[in-house]
């Protein structure tokens, strides 16, 4: 079997990783081997926290939807029920847009549930 030499494609390869390693700290944005390690580690940290976010926002949500109802007589589960039983078509992202951004509509929507 011939004998391949990488040259150019390695070149390529090299000056591509460290393109995307720049910024990084230390040998992990100058050395090919740490910065193609730092890569795959954060590749994988950005997939998982992808997912992640997800659950982060609705936690957050949850706790603004509970923060403006307490002060309307409403607890966060009995609120989300309630809107449940009324067929309320708004979910917890508008809700907690509404109850930090537009308290007097969120009180509208609050009070049409009662």
């Amino acid at each position: 079997m011939s004998r391949v030499k990488k040259a150019v494609n390695a070149l390529k390869f090299r000056r591509t990783l460290l393109k995307k390693v720049k910024g990084y700290r230390h040998g992990r944005s100058k050395k090919e081997r740490a910065a193609w390690e730092a890569y795959v580690h954060a590749g994988k940290y950005s997939f998982a926290h992808r997912k992640d976010k997800k659950n982060d926002f609705r936690a957050l949500w949850n706790i603004r939807i509970n923060a403006a109802t307490r002060p309307l007589g409403f607890s966060y589960s009995k609120f989300i029920h309630a809107i449940k039983l009324k067929g309320v078509k708004l979910d917890r992202k508008i809700l907690a847009g509404l109850a930090k951004d537009e308290p007097k509509t969120f009180e509208r929507v609050v009070a049409q549930v009662k």
